[in-house]
Parts: structure tokens; sequence; C-alpha cells
């Protein structure tokens, strides 16, 4: 199974470069989402995954994060091809390959119980990422594509470092070294502090870089404004969660080595830091992609900060992958339709999008509300989690900052979308004809409908399955 949920997304992007039509190729996109969701849902609802001696495990932690990641990969993907008619003017070719091999190593990330194999496969989802920022093929794009490069490799380049001082934590102590996820957990408590230490630090600030995490973060302005909405979801939501996972999983041998308190120190102060940056350029934001770029910037720093909390806030962070990611999908993918309709995503240009674009424009408003913490969304119920999980922990000082910085938030953040929903749309501009159709507003539509949800009701099986992976971070086996 772990190598038929690897291997059916990259059969259908080697299709994806070789059928010739651009106008049915990018229905391998759908087809291979529809394809990867049976499969996860088979995986787990099946007996446990394993393969190449370990390598390869699906856990409670990997089994929400690839359950979300396959969900949020089909909405995208359903939106692709209508996304793709509308840009005809461009070869589509690398752009549906590119979005398969995504997905196959997102996949593999989250399977791997072997850190190096973890390291490589991270490192592959930026590969592959990198030609979807440049479709646009102009200036801009090129020089958020080059960023994002760069500054990824600066980062990926400190996680294999501080996966090579993990080893090394080992060997130092006459230990076996390995890199193998269980065996570094059973060895735990007799890897040298030091070294130990010195690796998490590392692998903060290396993983913490494809997150976004501040100050690390300069790298998502540019490549959120620049890609395309669809290529936006699926970074703010999949490739960050990649990364967090990455971390949570060194996390959790810092937890077995009784280091925790060490680690859930760095967690809050790098969680703060990339909320207060987040919500300081939320402030009087006038391009609305960039806006939602330093949203994601707050939404990581969120879901540290509730692991660092430990406890309930635990459960919190987890629920926040989930509800974060799903509303990020109906920011991007609306916040893609207006800026079709209006050629601009300045909100000097951008005006009255809910009266021209009256679904995407709702939808856009929505996500805002749901994001900023509104009930009954799900983000409202994840953030109110966290902060119940920073009371119960008695950490009143950081339970206040952490309301202030949503309060600054929801007003900067706010002030930047009703600029663009209200008002009357402009007499002239250069979006061309672009409305609102079903094939490009359902998908949001369908996340929207699972914000909802979630701030509602949790599904008796997802509950389950939030408090095991909960559990193993709180004190893995």
């Amino acid at each position: 199974m772990a190598w038929l949920l690897i291997g059916v997304p990259l059969l259908l992007a080697l299709a994806a470069t070789l059928v010739p039509s651009n106008r049915w190729r990018p229905w391998l996109v759908p087809l291979g989402g529809l394809a990867h969701l049976i499969l996860v849902s088979l995986a787990l609802a099946g007996a446990p995954v394993s393969a190449l001696d370990g390598w390869l495990v699906l856990d409670a932690l990997s089994k929400l994060v690839l359950g979300f990641i396959s969900v949020l990969f089909m909405l995208c993907a359903l939106y692709a091809p209508a996304y793709l008619a509308l840009r005809s003017d461009r070869p589509n070719r690398l752009f549906c390959a590119c979005l398969l091999i995504m997905l196959a190593m997102m996949t593999l990330v989250t399977l791997s119980h072997h850190l190096g194999l973890m390291w490589v496969a991270m490192e592959a989802t930026t590969l592959a990422t990198a030609p979807l920022l440049f479709f646009n093929h102009n200036p801009r794009s090129l020089e958020a594509t080059w960023k994002y490069l760069l500054i990824g490799s600066v980062g990926i380049a400190l996680a294999l470092l501080g996966s090579f001082f993990l080893a090394y934590s080992a060997l130092h102590q006459g230990l076996v070294s390995t890199l193998l996820f269980d065996d570094l957990v059973a060895l735990a408590e007799h890897l040298s502090r030091p070294w130990l230490h010195a690796a998490f630090v590392l692998l903060v600030v290396g993983y913490g870089t494809k997150m976004g995490l501040a100050p690390m973060h300069t790298w998502k302005p540019d490549a959120y404004g620049e890609a395309p909405g669809l290529v936006g979801a699926l970074l703010a939501g999949g490739v960050t969660s990649c990364a967090f996972l990455a971390i949570l999983r060194f996390y959790q041998i810092c937890v077995a080595a009784k280091e925790k308190a060490f680690a859930q120190e760095i967690l809050i102060f790098v969680g703060l830091l990339s909320m207060i940056v987040g919500a300081v350029f939320m402030v009087r934001q006038r391009d609305f992609k960039r806006m939602l770029a330093y949203s994601s910037v707050e939404h990581m720093g969120i879901l540290v900060l509730g692991i660092g909390t430990g406890g309930l806030a635990t459960f919190g962070a987890l629920f926040h992958l989930l509800t974060n990611g799903f509303t990020k999908g109906v920011l991007f993918l609306s916040a893609g339709n207006i800026h079709r309709a209006y050629g601009s995503k300045l909100t000097d240009d951008v005006r009255g999008a809910i009266r021209r674009l009256p679904v995407s424009g709702s939808l856009f408003l929505a996500g805002f509300l749901a994001i900023t913490g509104s009930p009954p969304g799900g983000p409202f119920m994840s953030e109110f989690t966290i902060l119940n999980g920073m009371i119960d922990a008695g950490k009143f000082v950081v339970a206040g900052a952490f309301l202030l910085l949503l309060a600054i938030v929801f007003i900067g953040m706010g002030a930047t979308v009703l600029r663009v929903v209200q008002g009357d749309p402009p007499v002239h501009d250069h979006g061309g004809a672009f409305r609102d159709s079903w094939r490009t507003t359902l998908p949001p539509l369908v996340a929207l409908g699972l914000i909802l949800l979630l701030g509602l009701y949790i599904p008796a099986p997802l509950e389950a399955l939030l408090r095991s992976a909960a559990a193993d971070l709180e004190a893995p086996r």
C-alpha cells in the first residue's frame, strides 16, 4: 500500500508528460487526486502500513497529515482543469506533472520514518513546487521562484546538518548511529544532551524555513503573491504541514529524551515571534495575496505555539492544522478568482468584488471571518482549544499575548479584505470577462463546508485520530 500511495501519482505524472493535448492533460490531475484519496481511505481503514523495514510507516500522526493533504489536494485538483482552461495561452505539461509529483513527495514525507529519507522527500517537494511558482513566466514570478529556492536551500541545508547532529548525539555516547525514528525514540534517554539540543535548534530553523516561521519566512510573501491560487493553497496547506510534521518528529525525540521543556521554550518563542511578524505586516497591507502569505506566517506560529504549550493545546494545534489548511484553500482559490477578474492584486484596483463575483467575493469574506477565529468556523474551535490549553498550563502571559495578536490580525486583515469586497467595481479595469462559474467556485465551497462542519462537530473517527496523534506527541511509544 505504501508503494501505491507514492507510485500512483508518479505514474500519472509520467502520463501527464506523455499526453499531447493541453486540453485533456489537466484532467489527469483530479484523476490522480481521486485515486490517491481512495488509496488513503483504504490505508486509514485497513491494516497497518509499513515498508522498507520500518523506513515507511503510517502511524497516527502521519495518518492525520496524509488524510488532510489528500483531501486538500483533491479540492485543488478539481479546480485545476478550469484554471488551466482559462490559461490556455500557456502550455500545462510541466504544471500538471509537477502537481502530481508534489503529491507523491508530500506523501513520502508523511510516511517516512527514516529522517534522512524524510529530508530527501522534503527537498523533492520543494523542487517539484518551483516550476509551479514560475507558471506566469514574468519577472516577478522568476524572482519569487529564486527566493523560494535559495532561502529554502539554506533551510534544508541546516535541516540536514541538524539530522547529522542528531545521529552524532547517539554516536557520541557509544551507541549505534541511526536516523530511524523508532530507534532514536528508543535510544532517546541515552543521547548526548548538547548534541541533541544543537540538533533540535538547527532542525527547527531548517524545517521552520519550509513552514515559513519567522524570521525564516521571507520567501513567503513573494511566492504566495505570485503563485496561482491553487498552488498557494497547496503551499499554505500541504507543504507547510509536511514541514510541521518533520518538526514534530524531532519534538517527539526530545520528549522521549526528557527534554520536553527545552523544546517547548524554543517553540513558544518562535511561535509568538511568527504571530507578531504576521500581525505587523498584515496591517495596512495593499496586496491581498501577500496578506494571505503573512496570515500563513501567523498560523504557522499558532501551530508551533500550541505544541510548545503542550497538554490540551497539543490537540488544538493538530486540529488547527486541519482547520487552517482548509480555510487557506477557501482564501487562496477565491483570491485567485478575484485576481483573474480584476487583473490586479492591489486594493487600489480591486473594489466591489462581492458585486462583480458574488460567490468568490462572498467566499473570500467568509474565509477571512473563519481564519481570524470567528465562530462557527473550525479555526475558532481549534484556536479556542489552544487558548484553553494555555490557561490549563498556567501560561497566562502567553495566553494574553495570543489574544492580543489575534485581535490585531483581525483588524489589520479585515481592513484589506473589506476594501476588496465592498464598494462599487471600477468602471475600467484590465481583468477581462472572467466571471464566477461552478467549476471555479465548487472546490472552495466544499472547503468552506468542511470548515463549518469542523466548527460544529468533529466526527468520532477524526477525534479519535487526533487524540491518538496528540498522545504520541506527549509520550512517544
